[in-house]
């Protein structure tokens, strides 16, 4: 069968190759994949992985033999799914605690943009406690993560501030329904919505040490990547003298451990099927352009998800 692998001669590293088809544990469905999304996270792993690799963590499909176990959706189940590697292929296996069913109204296509960017999302607002009438900030406001953090905020009662850093970026994150958008590549602009009772972090670097001075007492900071740089300095008085503020570190897959995703893709899809959650898309096309649309992430060249089709 096919599948998407880490190939030094091909545009971002990846192309199309070989594989052999893959043998469910007891506890693993067999599905069929029917599209797939792209993350900043895996593409980035592809440039240095060995040859041959094959990664991809967003999938969604078809159940093609359901699990021995009886654990998970029935055979022929149309489903949203997550895997820590190797789900960019036309057949795959996944534990049935990383599955759900889709409504009949989510295309595949939506339902691959759920996995990483919405769990991250959906989980990472849960660390914040009851949100209703509270004060969030999403940094990196633009991109899929962020996306979905502003939506999701704005349905649990926040009021959400999206940081973004360039102006043609503002209408993106307003459509979201961001109540004020906050523009600049530090967040100065920020400050004057503040403080926060909780802050979604992706961008690292000086940002992340800047919105530490912004929470409100027993406010937490979410920090879950680093793509304006790994080394950030903040006021610790600042941060104790606020009173129970917290930095959080957040990885999915460490969180899916005690949370599966299961759960949070069937709470995301049904509301995407509700129409009161909205993925953006900015990139459709086949999984044989994958080398292309990956190196367009890596340079940054489109906001929001990429979702291409696999099979043709």
């Amino acid at each position: 069968m096919r599948a998407v692998l880490v190939d030094k001669e091909a545009p971002a590293n990846l192309s199309l190759g070989a594989v052999e088809e893959p043998t469910p544990a007891p506890s693993e469905a067999l599905i069929r994949v029917e599209a797939i999304s792209l993350n900043r996270g895996e593409v980035r792993r592809a440039q240095t992985a060995e040859a041959g690799f094959n990664p991809g963590w967003d999938l969604a499909g078809t159940v093609e033999r359901t699990a021995a176990d009886g654990t998970g959706p029935r055979a022929g189940a149309r489903v949203v799914g997550l895997l820590p590697s190797g789900a960019w292929a036309e057949l795959i296996t996944v534990p049935t605690n990383s599955l759900a069913e889709l409504p009949e109204s989510v295309s595949f296509e939506l339902a691959a943009t759920l996995p990483v960017a919405g769990l991250t999302a959906l989980y990472a607002l849960e660390k914040g406690g009851g949100l209703i009438g509270r004060s969030v900030l999403v940094t990196g406001a633009s991109g899929g993560a962020g996306n979905f953090g502003i939506q999701l905020a704005r349905l649990s009662g926040a009021r959400v501030v999206a940081l973004v850093r360039r102006e043609e970026h503002e209408e993106l994150v307003r459509e979201a329904r961001a109540h004020q958008v906050a523009v600049g590549e530090n967040v100065g602009s920020a400050e004057r919505f503040g403080p926060y009772h909780l802050v979604l972090e992706s961008v690292g670097g000086q940002v992340l040490g800047d919105v530490m001075s912004m929470l409100a007492p027993g406010g937490t900071c979410v920090s879950f990547g680093a793509s304006g740089g790994t080394e950030a300095t903040f006021d610790v008085r600042s941060l104790f003298f606020t009173g129970a503020a917290k930095l959080y570190g957040f990885i999915l897959f460490h969180e899916i451990l005690a949370h599966p995703a299961s759960d949070g893709l069937a709470r995301l899809s049904r509301l995407v099927a509700e129409g009161r959650l909205e993925p953006q898309v900015s990139v459709e096309g086949s999984w044989e352009e994958i080398g292309e649309v990956a190196q367009r992430l890596l340079d940054r060249g489109y906001t929001g998800k990429a979702i291409l089709r696999v099979g043709g």
